[in-house]
């Protein structure tokens, strides 16, 4: 007011009012006198007022009356320009508010009388809003006057009038309701206001403000008129339309619902007046059917009135929207109404107007849930917002089923399946020609049925447009589809406001819900504070889930009918998104409250739209079965069919793909409608993928399809690309859908991406549904090799690898079914992206960084790594290649923090066997090397136990050669690493061996570990060991060479840091158990020849049968060990069961000693001589103990042990010594001498056993005997020297009695005639083998032992003796072996298998001289003189002196006489000097014996004895004859008399008869042995004549011998007489005339011996005996032989001496 109020503008109004009055004063000074009085007096009246009051305006109020008079006076004229004149000066008053109540009274009582006469029609109009507007003066009656002269005015002729007054009307109820506001807001001040409760009664008026009556009497009256009743308050009404009543009601109801709801009399008016008036007026639209026949009811039935109709329905809205808590009741019938107005049978603007009303609603979401509230939950009622939705669905379907009439255009089918073409379209207005193309207006078009899609409205808002039609009184013509968009746009509406206030709701809810106070926590403190909050919370929350539930259980089955159908028959783009947005927020809103079957129910109908018509997957099928599937909605008594998608929607084609399914079924097509299903799938997915829930399923499956379709392929990281179809007709996409491609497999990624942010359960839901989907696909896949659909492969693996940071929860399900269900499958490439998902997620899950990170949390750490080891159980190769590959890939890039995962990596290498092919085996061993190069120092010494055994385990692999080398390689590095590493290896063991000790004693349970109870780090040895033990008996031998290399290698390089109790161990588990399994693979290996090594590798003819491969390694094997038994013996020896070792290392000495093949046996003997050149140990404790003659300082070199492909000596930088020391505190101990000895003694038998075994002859002969070769006796007998040492103080004669056997039979062996050529020298040369050799020193050591030993180890002289003598008996007789025939050395063929005896003669003749030189030393001991040890060499010797020229070979009676000679030049003074004891009496008779064989032999000297030999031979037998003359005779007294007579037989024979008879002529003088002859005379003579005759005896004898040999000379002399005489002319036997010669050398040698001796020695007889032979020569003279007179004439010389004169006869009797 601030602008009428100022002073200057009530100046203004002054000036203006006074002008005003002139101009009326002058305008009626003419016709109208008194007005221009009333003016004049009127301006005075103003000026008094301007000029008395300060207060203009109110004392202008206060006079109004009389102000304005002259002006109604004026409009009393009726004169058009003064009443305008009049009008206007009325209004400025108005405008400044200077109207009182009674002055306003007479204005209106003015305009009525103007109206009455129809002036000023408009003016009036205006004054009477002026009056209105400006202030509240006009009440009661005043205010319902000019209310009617308003209607009044509305009903003119004129039209501008009428349409003014109606607006003028409107304004006025408009103001009188306004009055009626503001009147309440100054009284809110004072008492605030009481909401009506709704079932008010009260009819009274009388409490009511002046403003509130007037509205209340208003509204009442316009409730009559509409009804066609009287007013109670507009008196003077005259007619009134029921079209604006209803408006203005309308609009009151819409603008000023407060007034109502506020007021318990306006409510009350509601209730009993509008809503029975708008029910009453709704009747004959209820009624009414189109097209039914009037005659059947008597009553005509009042048709729809379209005005009437439509502005009923737009009250129905207002009063829903702003009175619905008061009208609970009347709404349900309102709604109710609404619902049947859609009716098909309704008229088509009817069907329209109701959608429209619908539509008003669906917009206000809280309204419909208050229905739902109201109605739907409550037990008897209505089912009102079910019935809405449900006839929104059935008005859609009926538009489409029932064409709506004056749309007679139906598709024309035939013919328009061509896929990609435009579809087939009505002909009406649909299509438009654009430049030659067609273009579709987007519409819905289903069965035939065309419904063009009409913009209607702005989303989220109803506009509605026959609802706004206020002027039109005949119903207007719908324009096709119109229903139908409204229809579908209430559909969206009501979908997006019920999903938006639900969800807006839940989420407050969720937010008061989340920020609970932590369990525990205060938890006193804060029930207390808000409990009480916090339960009403909680109950407002359920009540309003109930809501939300009803809501969505009682709209979803008629929303998703309507919707599917629509989708079906969507043609354009933007119309199938909001239906697939729709149908998405619904899904979702049902799965966030849980209602299972209504999500699934959405999300089936989104799959069944992104699938091909009619396309067979099981599980939407088998899902929707129970829920949709020709399932039918009542609705309202009409049978509605849930309609399934049609094949016939035209749709763009935009691919064409292979169905996925067992049995390939053709092509199926996808439409650009089917990719954008599939877009909103993905969308749902990713967008609520929390709430899916167990719907994954459906979802995961149809995108399965739909990529299979597409023929996406999964790639990397299991992202899905673009790729071709394996077989069948390749997939054709258009380049529309090329482009989306790619996005799709982005979203589709995008979508496995989210799942990082659903909670746990929906993300097991999502797991479960990929695991099953898998199934499904491994089942199609079985059986056919048809390309498998990878799709849940892939996607598990992204869903694993982008929710590694909670992985553990999903791990085991995942993981499980990749290894149990997807690598296990038979379709090769099924298995590998198992198998690549598998690896995936193993390294993708050791790589991430877990919080907290893996190497504190080693239970994750370990569940990660289980599948890999899990992977070993699987047959196929692929797989496990994989796996190792996978394994190397995490060495290479976590080799350095697996720490507790080592042994689950290890033990996948370890796993694999050797049936699996040579590339995993190499791969795992690549592996292996890895780790042994590199990881060893990293990992936890737990471990290294597993590496061993895996090492090991690739040794044993038969794969590949290389290999198994490479990995005992491995081992030796193992063992040096253990070596660098121990101290640190034992402490990190021991501690863990005292935590599991713990432990177990904790469970009860005994500690379970191999080599238990050996300490740990000495078991980690042990394995090791036992690992190279095992590979000793590998069937190759090149592995059995290098484990054997190594285990020995290591052991004797690194023993020594095992404890001194783990030795047992090591000897029994470790080398005893490794020689048993040698010796049994050895002794069963077989003999076959093995032809090539395979390829082109030839074999050594000494390694070509498995046997001999095997005998390598017993080899090795026992040298190994004997080895370690000897540089060990420190460590061994003090150990309990030595002994027993060490009888267990003989016997497998024996064994292989005795084993039937060269090599292994001489190699046992070798191990033999190393085992025994151990010396004892020392006594004084303080010397560390070294092995003898090495007196090196420390460290020492020991070898150059070099493992395989490892060539580096290993220094021992410890002393024995401190080995010792490490070992015990106290000094070493040293066994005793007896345990020592016992070990000897051992080893004694063991050689003897050996020595017995193998020499001992075989019972038959064939090819195959086995006969031991040289240089193995060779060994044999020189291991005896070493043993004796050991065990000559208790050696006895039973020991050398099997001594002697053995080396009797050693020498016995034969050669195989094709060794001969390497061990016998050419026959000519006399040398002994080393065998020979052998066995002499073997004797020699024995010899000279008993020389220096005691007493009574000398009675073992004789048994020497023995053994010595049979060798010298070799050389004439070799020893026989066995049954075998040998063949002389000249005759064996070098390539036959013959046996070839030795040439013994150098032997036996080198036996011979020993003999000689012990006898020379030992003639006088006691037990040679007892056992007649001289005997026995004579006996020995006559052999070869018996044969002589028969020997062998000329040397030996050579050396046996020389021999003979020596040893009885020293034998016979002993035999003397025994005489009387008798010992020697049987040597008598032998010893002759042998001089008669000798020197009278039978034997015939070769042909070719050159005369100086004969001559030297001769000169040997004279120097018999000389010892007989030297050594016997003269000792004639001392020898038996028996010997005695037959030497001087011997000599008479040799005197005469010696000649050999095989001489020829010329050399026959030579060859009569005439030295030896005369020797023989000589002596017989000498003895004969000696002085030295000390008894008449032996004189006796020398006579007798002389007289014999005379009186054989005359007797022979005397036959060849008579024989020459005889023969005449023929010559004489060659035999009796060399006699006759002899024996003329006799005679001559005789009378030549006799004259030498002394005359005194010589008988009287004897002369006389000679001289008798005279004549008897004579007679011989007449011979004709030239030789025997020549020996005749050498014969008679001598007798010259006889011619003397003779004596006297007294001289003749004296002498």
């Amino acid at each position: 007011m601030s602008g009428t109020n100022s002073p200057e503008a009530v100046k203004k109004l002054l000036e203006n009012m006074q002008s005003d009055l002139r101009a009326l004063s002058l305008e009626c000074k003419k016709k109208f006198p008194p007005v221009k009085e009333a003016a004049e007096s009127g301006i005075i009246k103003v000026k008094t007022i301007a000029a008395r009051n300060t207060e203009i305006l109110a004392a202008l109020k206060e006079n109004s009356s009389e102000v304005v008079q002259p002006f109604l006076m004026g409009c009393g004229t009726k004169e058009p320009k003064i009443t305008q004149l009049c009008l206007a000066a009325i209004q400025r008053l108005m405008s400044h508010e200077v109207v009182s109540e009674t002055a306003a009274g007479n204005i209106i009582n003015m305009l009525w009388q103007l109206m009455e006469n129809s002036l000023e029609e408009l003016k009036l109009l205006q004054t009477v809003l002026v009056l209105l507007t400006t202030n509240t003066v006009v009440h009661d009656e005043a205010l319902s006057k000019a209310i009617v002269l308003c209607f009044r005015l509305h009903f003119t002729k004129d039209n501008i009038t009428n349409n003014t007054a109606a607006a003028t009307v409107r304004q006025v109820v408009t103001v009188v309701f306004e009055r009626m506001v503001a009147e309440d807001e100054q009284r809110k001040d004072i008492e605030p206001p009481v909401l009506v409760q709704g079932n008010s009664n009260r009819r009274s008026v009388s409490t009511l403000k002046p403003c509130a009556k007037d509205a209340y009497m208003l509204f009442q009256d316009l409730c009559q008129l509409v009804n066609a009743d009287a007013p109670y308050w507009l008196v003077g009404m005259t007619e009134m339309t029921r079209t604006f009543g209803l408006e203005l009601l309308e609009s009151v109801l819409n603008d000023f619902p407060q007034v109502f709801l506020q007021h318990q009399e306006f409510s009350f008016l509601l209730k009993e007046r509008v809503c029975p008036l708008v029910i009453k007026l709704f009747s004959p639209n209820i009624k009414f059917r189109q097209g039914s026949s009037t005659s059947s009811s008597p009553a005509p039935v009042e048709k729809p009135y379209f005005p009437i109709c439509m502005r009923l329905l737009r009250v129905v809205s207002v009063l829903i929207k702003q009175f619905y808590s008061l009208l609970v009741t009347e709404c349900e019938i309102f709604l109710s109404l609404l619902v049947k107005f859609l009716d098909a049978d309704k008229p088509q603007w009817l069907r329209a107007v109701a959608v429209e009303s619908i539509h008003r609603l669906c917009v206000q979401p809280q309204l419909l849930r208050s229905f739902c509230q109201s109605y739907d939950m409550k037990q008897h009622s209505t089912k009102v917002f079910r019935d809405i939705v449900n006839a929104l669905g059935s008005f859609i379907q009926s538009l489409f089923l029932v064409p709506p009439t004056g749309n007679t255009a139906t598709a024309n089918q035939a013919g328009n399946n061509n896929a990609g073409g435009p579809a087939s379209a009505p002909a009406s207005s649909g299509v438009v020609g654009i430049g030659g193309g067609v273009t579709l207006l987007p519409a819905f078009e289903y069965r035939g049925t065309w419904i063009p899609i009409l913009t209607v409205t702005v989303q989220g808002s109803a506009k509605a447009t026959y609802l706004e039609m206020l002027d039109k009184v005949e119903p207007p013509t719908i324009p096709e589809g119109y229903a139908m968009s409204v229809a579908f746009h209430c559909l969206l509406d009501l979908v997006r406001g019920i999903t938006t206030m639900i969800e807006g709701e839940l989420g407050e809810a969720e937010s008061i819900e989340c920020p609970a106070v932590p369990e525990g926590a205060n938890s006193q403190s804060s029930e207390h504070r808000d409990g009480q909050s916090v339960s009403d919370q909680a109950d407002k929350e359920t009540v309003s889930r109930a809501v939300w539930e009803e809501m969505v259980s009682a709209c979803w089955c008629g929303l998703l009918a309507a919707l599917s159908l629509l989708l079906d028959a969507s043609t354009d783009e933007a119309a199938t998104e909001n239906i697939l947005k729709a149908e998405l927020t619904m899904a979702a809103l049902c799965g966030r409250l849980g209602l299972v079957t209504s999500r699934d129910a959405f999300i089936t109908a989104i799959c069944k739209g992104s699938l091909p018509p009619h396309y067979a997957l099981t599980v939407l099928n088998a899902t929707t079965a129970a829920t949709l599937s020709n399932k039918s909605y009542s609705i309202q008594g009409h049978s509605v069919m849930m309609i399934s998608p049609s094949s016939e929607s035209h749709q763009q084609v935009v691919a064409v793909g292979q169905p996925l399914a067992v049995q390939p079924q053709g092509t199926v097509m996808l439409t650009s409608k089917n990719i954008q299903c599939m877009r909103t799938l993905l969308n749902l997915a990713h967008c609520h993928g929390a709430v899916l829930g167990t719907s994954w399923q459906l979802v995961l499956a149809t995108l399965q399809h739909l990529v299979w379709i597409l023929g996406l392929k999964p790639s990397g990281g299991g992202a899905l690309k673009p790729g071709r179809a394996v077989e069948g007709p390749s997939t054709v996409l258009t380049t529309a859908v090329m482009t989306d491609l790619p996005v799709i497999s982005n979203i589709l990624s995008r979508l496995f991406e989210s799942s990082q942010y659903l909670d746990d359960v929906s993300l097991h839901h999502l797991i479960n549904a990929l695991c099953s989907l898998s199934l499904e696909a491994m089942d199609m896949a079985y059986g056919n090799n048809k390309e498998p659909s990878l799709f849940a492969v892939a996607k598990l693996l992204e869903t694993g690898l982008v929710n590694m940071h909670r992985i553990e929860i999903l791990w085991r399900p995942l993981t499980g079914h990749l290894l149990e269900k997807v690598c296990q499958h038979p379709n090769s490439r099924m298995r590998e992206w198992g198998a690549e998902a598998l690896t995936s997620l193993i390294k993708a899950g050791l790589t991430f960084n877990h919080e907290p990170p893996l190497s504190q949390n080693q239970r994750l750490q370990l569940l990660l790594l289980n599948p890999l080891k899990e992977m070993s159980s699987i047959n196929h190769p692929d797989i496990r290649l994989k796996q190792l590959e996978c394994v190397l890939q995490i060495l290479q890039s976590q080799g350095d923090s697996l720490g507790p995962g080592w042994p689950l990596v290890l033990g996948v290498m370890g796993a694999i066997r050797n049936d699996q092919g040579e590339s995993l085996i190499r791969t795992a061993f690549q592996c292996l090397q890895l780790v042994v190069t590199d990881f060893l120092p990293t990992m936890p010494c737990s471990c290294l136990q597993i590496v061993v055994d895996v090492a090991g385990s690739f040794g044993l692999h038969n794969q590949e050669l290389n290999i198994s080398l490479t990995s005992i390689g491995l081992l030796w590095n193992i063992s040096d690493y253990f070596f660098q590493r121990g101290e640190t290896i034992e402490k990190e063991l021991n501690k863990e061996e005292a935590a599991q000790q713990k432990q177990a004693e904790e469970k009860g349970v005994s500690l379970n570990r191999p080599f238990h109870p050996a300490p740990p780090f000495d078991c980690l040895w042990l394995c090791l060991y036992a690992k190279l033990g095992e590979l000793c008996v590998d069937p190759r031998p090149a592995v059995r060479k290098s484990a054997g290399q190594t285990l020995f290698s290591t052991i004797g390089a690194h023993g020594t840091l095992l404890q001194h109790s783990t030795w047992p161990t090591v000897i029994w588990k470790v080398l005893f158990h490794l020689l048993d399994r040698v010796r049994e693979s050895s002794t069963t290996a077989d003999k076959e020849k093995i032809e090539s090594g395979g390829g082109n590798i030839l074999i050594h003819h000494s390694r070509d049968t498995a046997e001999k491969q095997w005998a390598e390694t017993w080899v090795l094997t026992l040298a190994g060990v004997a080895r370690i038994f000897n540089t060990r013996r420190y460590l061994l020896q003090p150990l309990g069961d030595f002994s027993r070792a060490w009888d267990v290392l003989l016997d497998h000495i024996q064994s292989a000693a005795l084993s039937k093949n060269n090599e292994v046996s001489l190699a046992a003997l070798k191990s033999f001589q190393e085992i025994l050149q151990i010396v004892s140990p020392v006594r004084d404790s303080e010397k560390p103990e070294t092995p003898p003659v090495v007196n090196v300082p420390v460290p020492v070199l020991i070898g150059s042990i070099a493992g395989p492909g490892l060539n580096r000596p290993f220094v021992r930088t410890d002393s024995i010594g401190d080995k010792l020391g490490r070992y015990s505190s106290e000094p070493p101990v040293v066994t005793d001498e007896l345990e020592d000895l016992n070990l000897w003694w051992a080893a004694w038998n063991a050689w003897y056993r050996i020595g017995s075994e193998s020499t001992k002859p075989p019972v038959t002969f064939d090819k195959l005997t086995f006969i031991p070769s040289q240089p193995f006796l060779t060994a044999l007998i020189q291991i005896f020297p070493a043993l004796y040492q050991h065990i000559k103080a208790g050696f006895n004669m039973d020991d050398l009695q099997k001594l002697g056997v053995i080396l009797h039979s050693a020498v016995s062996v034969p050669i195989s005639s094709d060794a001969s050529p390497f061990i016998l020298p050419s026959y000519t040369e006399a040398v002994l083998t080393s065998l020979q050799e052998a066995v002499l020193t073997a004797l020699d050591v024995l010899q000279k032992a008993i020389c220096v030993g005691p007493e009574n180890m000398q009675i073992m002289y004789p048994a020497i003796f023995d053994q010595l003598l049979a060798f010298v008996e070799f050389s004439c007789k070799p020893p026989q072996y066995g049954q075998l025939e040998t063949k002389h050395i000249a005759n064996a063929k070098y390539n036959q298998a013959e046996w070839v005896a030795l040439n013994y003669v150098p032997f036996a003749e080198r036996s011979l001289e020993v003999v000689v030189d012990l006898y020379q030393k030992t003639a006088c001991h006691k037990a040679v003189v007892s056992e007649k040890v001289l005997q026995s060499i004579i006996k020995t010797l006559r052999v070869p002196l018996s044969l002589k020229y028969s020997c062998p070979s000329e040397s030996t009676w050579k050396l046996a006489v020389a021999s003979l000679l020596k040893v009885l030049s020293i034998g016979l003074p002993v035999a003397r000097q025994h005489a009387a004891s008798g010992k020697f009496d049987s040597m008598w008779p032998e010893l002759a014996s042998t001089l008669e064989d000798f020197l009278f032999t039978k034997s015939i000297p070769p042909d070719n004895l050159s005369i100086q030999e004969f001559q030297r031979n001769e000169s040997i037998d004279v120097e018999v004859v000389q010892l007989i003359s030297a050594e016997i005779l003269p000792y004639a007294n001392l020898i038996p008399k028996a010997f005695v007579g037959q030497m001087m037989t011997m000599l008479n024979r040799g005197s005469i008869h010696s000649q050999s008879s095989s001489f020829t002529e010329a050399e026959i003088d030579i060859r009569l042995r005439e030295e030896f002859s005369k020797m023989c005379f000589e002596t017989l003579l000498q003895f004969s004549f000696s002085n030295k005759v000390t008894t008449p005896q032996e004189g006796y004898i020398s006579r007798m011998a002389l007289s014999v040999l005379l009186q054989r000379s005359q007797d022979v002399l005397h036959r060849y007489i008579e024989d020459e005489r005889l023969s005449g002319k023929c010559p004489l036997p060659r035999q009796q005339v060399t006699e006759i010669i002899f024996v003329l050398k006799a005679v001559s040698t005789l009378i030549d011996s006799l004259k030498k001796t002394q005359p005194e020695n010589v008988d009287g007889n004897t002369w006389a005996q000679v001289i008798a032979l005279y004549p008897t020569l004579v007679e011989c003279i007449t011979c004709s032989s030239s030789e025997v007179c020549s020996a005749l004439k050498e014969a008679l010389v001598p007798f010259k001496d006889f011619m003397q004169p003779p004596a006297s006869k007294v001289q003749n009797g004296e002498s």
